[in-house]
């Protein structure tokens, strides 16, 4: 997975009922654009994500 600062990742819900999440990469921390990312999330919150499976990286 690569990713470059004002991509969006999408996390999917992996629970029944559960949204997914998405937010917009504002730093990436790992070499040649690999997680992990620090992610603002679309309800304001900021964290940082080391994306797994049910992650996908939406090109800006």
């Amino acid at each position: 997975m690569k990713a470059t600062v004002g991509d969006r990742l999408l996390v999917h819900g992996n629970i029944v009922g559960e949204r997914d999440r998405i937010g917009v990469i504002v730093e990436v921390q790992g070499p040649d654009g690999g997680p992990p990312y620090m992610v603002r999330f679309d309800d304001g919150h900021t964290g940082l994500v080391f994306p797994g499976p049910d992650a996908v990286v939406v090109r800006k």
